[in-house]
């Protein structure tokens, strides 16, 4: 499996929060940062099934702003 590069950009209190919880999971950033990506991946799958097929535009849709 080839491993691919990301890059993102985050306010700088969030890091320091992410880089906290992270050093409490005994876990690195990248690590504990994947780590949530699994979760979000096993519930979105669990509600609308494997996530491996193209997703067509009238279900790409974002959600509305919340107010």
């Amino acid at each position: 499996m080839a491993v691919k590069s990301v890059s993102i950009r985050i306010e700088e209190e969030m890091l320091r929060k992410l880089s906290f919880v992270a050093d409490y999971e005994g876990r690195s950033v990248n690590s504990h940062v994947l780590s949530l990506i699994r979760e979000n991946i096993r519930a979105f799958e669990k509600v609308h099934g494997p996530a491996e097929d193209a997703i067509t535009p009238d279900i790409n849709v974002k959600p509305g702003k919340k107010e």
